[in-house]
């Protein structure tokens, strides 16, 4: 574990300005309409609306749920249409390929993380999207306003839809394992961020393939410097390397360093900004942080 944990740091190191020049260009980047006034939003409210109807609360029987998780798989995950794609995958088709990718964990990552806990958190990290659905960051929903609803839906569903089956031993490991990925403390949870960052990316390229490179979805592959076990960080690499093989010599956005983290994701939002024809240096940043005419993000895919 300590051999593991020191490489983690080594590869996670910051330098202050980059750190500085980073968090510039995402405010830059942040929607300028993101709501933080309290929310009248409601889990229950959502749920009434269902074309199936409202699921059964304090039922014994797990077959509610059952119902309503196929709404992860009609839901589509909402970012790639930014960037024109249609009939995107699903935000069960994601999660059910991070599980199958978490069973693939190195061997040098075996002993050190728990797999199996892995492979549960990867299949229910995204289940609160069943109700709140796949908030992107140019939604204008603030961070804290989108972790308020996806708290209160996991919630709605351990408690009012499963705490009655078979005691909600189960719910309430589901809930503890949602929400331990949403802390992001464990390894285990550091881990399957990982594996989601690698499985954006897999994805990504395997749009532009599909679409013979007429779509560029290159200021995602920034998220790769985010990840911090060098060993899914050879992933990453790998399918990097498939996709300067596939777009050649056609004209496409990229990052072409390996080292510094903190370098290389503030170079890929600036390459970003400019692929968009808009520059820092142009812009009179407003007094609110935000600069003007430009309000979207590269962290589209949740």
């Amino acid at each position: 574990m300590n051999s593991s944990n020191e490489r983690m740091a080594k590869s996670s190191g910051t330098s202050e300005n980059s750190s500085q020049l980073i968090q510039t260009i995402k405010q830059n980047l942040a929607p300028s309409t993101a709501r933080d006034t309290p929310s009248r939003w409601s889990v229950k409210d959502i749920a009434s609306q269902l074309p199936s109807g409202a699921p059964i609360e304090g039922s014994k029987s797990p077959i509610p749920f059952f119902h309503l998780l196929e709404r992860l798989k009609t839901t589509p995950r909402e970012g790639w249409r930014r960037f024109g794609v249609k009939n995107a995958e699903s935000i069960s088709d994601h999660m059910y390929r991070m599980a199958l990718m978490t069973m693939f964990a190195p061997q040098s990552l075996v002993g050190i993380i728990d797999i199996q806990r892995c492979t549960k958190m990867a299949l229910i990290h995204d289940m609160a999207e069943a109700l709140v659905g796949d908030i992107t960051p140019v939604e204008g929903v603030s961070k804290s306003e989108k972790n308020w609803r996806e708290s209160t839906t996991m919630d709605f569903l351990t408690k009012n839809i499963l705490g009655n089956v078979d005691g909600g031993n189960v719910a309430n490991d589901i809930r503890a394992i949602w929400q331990e990925y949403e802390d992001g403390e464990t390894l285990e949870s550091k881990f399957v961020h990982d594996i989601d960052k690698v499985e954006l990316i897999l994805q990504m390229v395997e749009y532009e393939r599909a679409f013979d490179c007429k779509i560029d979805l290159g200021e995602l592959t920034w998220v790769t410097c985010k990840i911090l076990f060098p060993e899914i960080r050879e992933w990453s690499h790998a399918i990097l390397k498939e996709r300067e093989e596939l777009w050649a010599k056609q004209e496409h956005i990229t990052y072409t360093s390996i080292g510094n983290p903190a370098v290389i994701e503030a170079e890929m939002l600036s390459k970003a900004l400019k692929h968009r024809g808009e520059s820092l240096a142009e812009k009179e940043p407003k007094a609110n942080g935000h600069i003007e005419g430009l309000n979207t993000s590269p962290m589209t895919i949740s």
